[in-house]
């Protein structure tokens, strides 16, 4: 019998609240306001805003509350994209290399290997997030060097992942995660090869977990899989646009500027709101960058948009000859973004020759 079908926005919305409560109904709750100021936090809704912060206001990379200050703090400082100026550049055009196409050409027959057999060794039902997992820990520690067993990684940097997560998004302070967020961090320190790799293999191994999980239940409860099997790549991009895997950029100004018509000051903790610049609550979005939103933008655009998305296009034209329906999901609320715990699959026999 065919499961009853429900609706993948409503649905995949209740993944947020369960990761950040606080957070996201305050977000929801304040989403028609292109900006607000909250003190000495602004939240930004608006996609112009948005990229006008991205692109042309200047931003502290190492500010406390922000991803790359709070990373920076627990690991001793000198992370992969922290750095200003000219060593900033330099470690993104060196990671650019393995992020292009020729590296994405690499990794893709692995990639479509390992969900192959992931698929295959289920008895039953296949659960996607321990695929997924073992995708990503695959995937980060070929993009760091790094010997340790992809299990292993991708287990650590979860962990540092969600450590720290709560000492830069609003929430409620809980004893001890100053503590447990520098322990997790220098764990996962261990299974490099060169720490500062830390945030490479963070951002690898949880917007990997938060994206494709997520994204194969909404084309599963929307029925989208002809679409896969037709257009995988344009599926992709549109289903990261849904699902905005990280929906909110922790930022700090640097300097004096006006946004739409409201001022920031130097030291204003700035939330950019992914998930509303993408416009993922419209089936439909009328802004030009909506698509490319949920990487940031301009010099702040995240160097891994393009494996992500061909990542996601392998897995999703890899499902797509089984068409998979969706049997349950269990939000994960201790992840560090909106995550599924299990994404439950039953699949049919796919005809020979469709992989």
């Amino acid at each position: 019998m065919t499961p009853r079908r429900t609706d993948p926005r409503r649905t995949d919305r209740s993944v947020y609240l369960r990761s950040h409560p606080v957070l996201f109904a305050l977000l929801a709750a304040t989403r028609h306001r292109p900006l607000l100021r909250l003190g000495r936090t602004v939240l930004v809704h608006h996609p112009d805003a948005y990229r006008q912060i991205l692109t042309k206001v200047p931003l502290d990379r190492t500010a406390e509350h922000t991803t790359g200050g709070t990373a920076a703090r627990l690991t001793g400082g000198g992370l992969l994209f922290d750095q200003n100026g000219a060593e900033h550049r330099a470690s993104r055009r060196a990671l650019g290399h393995l992020l292009g196409s020729e590296g994405i050409a690499e990794l893709r027959p692995g990639w479509r290997q390992l969900i192959n057999s992931g698929l295959s060794s289920a008895n039953g039902p296949v659960d996607l997030v321990p695929v997924v997992r073992l995708l990503a820990g695959t995937t980060a520690a070929a993009l760091t060097g790094s010997t340790a067993d992809p299990l292993d990684l991708a287990a650590a940097t979860e962990r540092a992942a969600a450590a720290t997560a709560r000492a830069h998004l609003p929430g409620l302070p809980r004893p001890g995660a100053r503590r447990r967020a520098r322990a997790t961090a220098e764990h996962l320190g261990r299974l490099l090869p060169d720490p500062r790799d830390a945030m490479l293999a963070v951002a690898a191994v949880n917007t990997t977990l938060a994206a494709l999980p997520r994204a194969v239940a909404w084309c599963a409860r929307a029925d989208w899989w002809d679409r896969a099997r037709q257009d995988p790549d344009a599926l992709a991009a549109e289903l990261l646009r849904l699902t905005a895997a990280s929906p909110v950029l922790p930022r700090a100004a640097a300097a004096e500027a006006t946004v739409l018509g409201h001022r920031l000051r130097p030291g204003d903790r700035l939330l950019l709101v992914a998930r509303h610049a993408a416009q993922s609550h419209r089936d439909t979005p009328d802004h030009p960058l909506a698509t490319r939103a949920p990487f940031g933008l301009g010099p702040h655009t995240c160097p891994g948009a393009t494996l992500a998305r061909a990542q996601l296009a392998t897995l999703l034209s890899t499902l797509a000859p089984h068409h998979p329906h969706l049997l349950r999901t269990t939000p994960n609320p201790r992840s560090a973004l909106p995550s599924y715990r299990t994404c439950l699959l039953t699949l049919r026999e796919a005809p020979p020759g469709a992989h």
